[in-house]
């Protein structure tokens, strides 16, 4: 017996992942999408997990119904790894850290910094802004003390601390050992691409 929806082409572009985020964005559930479009649940589900490829018409009707562009489920997203040994050093006026920039140059979204520093390593002994909306420190091994106005607050390594932009503040290396940390700083302050 022949299936009625044909089995997807392992040679296709999987457009599945993107039909069930648009979906869930919406706040819908597939029962309701079968219920707007006459589709099955079933079906539905399969085309989600690239199961099935949907004709070109049931394609477009279920891209109105989630107000997805059709063009948007074929763009390649960009896709850019910058490795430890190719990100640029950068120099954040801290002191005994090796600091590399892992996000893209040019993106301005987000901004990932990756600090080896050195046992007693420290930002200054002034307290600092950074010119974002919000900072995350990560401490992936190591000790880190972190300086505000009004307290220290001590990041033990596997913990992050998330603080507010323009926060004034400083940090130090803790307990005579070398640590490593991630900054996550949104929107990038700098693209770094000068």
């Amino acid at each position: 017996m022949r299936s009625i929806h044909p089995a997807a082409d392992e040679g296709a572009t999987p457009i599945g992942a993107k039909l069930r985020a648009a979906r869930t964005a919406q706040g819908m559930s597939l029962s309701q999408v079968a219920t707007t479009t006459g589709l099955s649940k079933g079906f539905l589900s399969r085309v989600e997990r690239d199961e099935t490829s949907p004709s070109v018409a049931t394609l477009v009707q279920l891209c109105q119904v989630l107000s997805l562009p059709v063009g948007a489920l074929f763009v390649e997203p960009e896709v850019q790894l910058v490795t430890w040994e190719e990100a640029p050093p950068i120099n954040l006026g801290g002191f005994g850290a090796d600091e590399r920039m892992l996000s893209p140059r040019g993106q301005e979204r987000v901004q990932l910094l990756r600090s080896e520093l050195e046992p007693d390593a420290h930002g200054g002994s002034d307290l600092y802004t950074i010119n974002c909306d919000v900072e995350v420190l990560h401490v992936v091994s190591g000790s880190v003390s972190v300086r505000f106005a009004d307290r220290t607050v001590t990041v033990e390594a596997g913990a992050a601390l998330t603080l507010p932009g323009r926060e004034p503040h400083t940090w130090r290396v803790e307990g005579g050992e070398p640590a490593v940390v991630l900054w996550t700083i949104v929107p990038a302050p700098w693209s770094g691409s000068a």
